[in-house]
């Protein structure tokens, strides 16, 4: 497309991605990797919550979480998510739609050693989204852990990874006089070439 140039040239969408979130690490004052998460539940009532984007893959999106929390139990019954990162230091935003798979192998494990022990062990203790009588309750559980688990913790078996794969990624910009810049790659599945279109703002 003739006029895809600047921020948003180049063929591949993963990249534009990875180029935007590295301009961002400048000048986000606080995680420039944070995702608004969309899921539905068994109703089709939206959810969305704060989470952190761990890696943008040559094809995919990863996170990681808890596996019993209620996002990863309305992703696992409908295997779709979308996200929007929004920097507004940059006035850019990233919006990505699609289906989403476990990532609980290897790269789950690597990820979840180079973690703080704190964090490490607070993955332990959690039931997350369940309810919690006190903060108090919680700390006692993770001093629990703590002592089961020692110092080198291996990863919860209910905690792990996903990755999202897009079939649409949108990479929108601020404009003068409400005037935005707003390029959509879209695909009906993943094993499909990309379509570029530009949208009104």
């Amino acid at each position: 497309m003739s006029d895809r140039t600047g921020i948003f040239a180049g063929d591949n969408p993963f990249d534009i991605a990875r180029a935007w979130l590295v301009e961002a690490e400048k000048t986000e004052p606080n995680d420039p990797n944070a995702i608004a998460l969309a899921t539905a539940d068994a109703d089709g009532m939206p959810n969305a919550r704060m989470v952190l984007l761990k890696e943008i893959e040559e094809s995919a999106f990863v996170f990681y979480t808890n596996y019993n929390s209620a996002k990863s139990q309305e992703i696992e019954q409908g295997g779709k998510a979308a996200f929007v990162m929004h920097w507004k230091s940059l006035r850019r935003q990233v919006r990505v739609r699609g289906t989403v798979v476990r990532e609980d192998g290897p790269q789950a494990d690597a990820y979840y050693k180079s973690r703080s022990l704190k964090s490490r062990l607070g993955a332990w203790a959690s039931d997350q989204s369940q309810p919690l009588g006190s903060r108090a309750a919680l700390v006692a559980k993770v001093a629990k852990v703590t002592a089961a688990h020692g110092t080198a913790p291996n990863r919860p078996p209910f905690w792990g990874g996903y990755r999202l794969i897009p079939t649409e990624i949108e990479f929108w910009a601020d404009g003068a006089y409400r005037l935005h810049d707003r390029f959509v790659w879209r695909r009906a599945n993943p094993t499909e070439g990309w379509q570029t279109i530009r949208l009104n703002p």
